[in-house]
């Protein structure tokens, strides 16, 4: 009886706790939410009426829609609620396109753009940054989803272009059924910018379902975790050889222990 009673009173204050935890992270988000819209409106003037004329025009049509049947109150209800998300839709996108102004041109801004890729229904996006670098900061990002492999280079094209290749023959090898498509981030000629890079990825044409890419997926992992050279004989050890060391006298030597173990056993 005793055990019970203190499992209830566990249980009890593992589901306070955890209310109280969920209560912080709405505090959290709501004051992060507050916090972006005081630095988005410093320097984005339309903002508010934009908001307001979203919030207000479609009260009004809803309302106004209402007054045909005498249920204009509730419709405006449902006008108001409905204003009040198209306002948080139009600060979501105004917000994210000003972030995009401000790093679009730094190092890293395509990575942080391909790491926030947004699944929907019947798309999947897995993405690996850094595949390939330069020190230059040049670097070879890849993504895996319905279009096959995306190889999204950042960086002077000029030096790209090795990182590019090398990358396509080592996946070519794995996947030889697979495309592997190109995409260059920048404001230049055949250059797609990291604000339209999802754009970009989406209207390439759909091969896979998602089951296929978490397959494929699984495969290019796989082979990232083997190393950069997946076709290095078995059973060597990792590193450089030996100094004056052959392969084959390494060979040899192992083949000469292997049958003196056999004879012994």
């Amino acid at each position: 009886m005793a055990d019970a009673k203190k499992a209830k009173a566990a249980d009890k204050a593992a589901r306070k706790e955890e209310r109280a935890a969920k209560k912080a992270r709405r505090k959290q988000t709501r004051s992060q939410l507050w916090q972006a819209f005081k630095l988005q409106k410093e320097h984005d003037k339309m903002l508010i009426p934009l908001m307001l004329l979203s919030v207000i025009g479609v009260a009004l049509v809803f309302f106004l829609v209402g007054l045909l049947w005498n249920g204009q109150w509730f419709m405006l209800i449902m006008g108001i609620a409905l204003g009040v998300m198209l306002a948080m839709f139009i600060f979501s996108r105004r917000l994210e396109n000003s972030m995009y102004d401000r790093v679009g041109n730094e190092p890293g801004a395509a990575a942080w753009r391909l790491e926030n890729l947004r699944n929907s229904m019947g798309v999947v996006w897995r993405t690996k940054t850094g595949v390939a670098a330069t020190t230059h900061m040049d670097a070879v990002h890849r993504v895996i989803g319905i279009p096959g492999v995306v190889l999204v280079g950042e960086g002077a094209p000029h030096r790209l272009k090795p990182l590019m290749q090398q990358q396509r023959k080592r996946l070519t090898r794995l996947l030889a059924d697979v495309p592997i498509h190109e995409i260059y981030v920048g404001d230049g000629e055949d250059q797609v910018p990291v604000k339209k890079l999802q754009n970009a990825l989406i209207k390439l044409p759909r091969v896979y379902r998602k089951d296929d890419v978490y397959a494929i997926a699984a495969k290019v992992e796989a082979m990232d975790h083997v190393g950069a050279n997946p076709n290095s004989p078995a059973g060597l050890p990792k590193g450089p050889l030996p100094k004056g060391a052959k392969m084959s006298g390494m060979n040899r030597r192992a083949r000469r222990m292997s049958q003196r173990r056999g004879g012994q056993s």
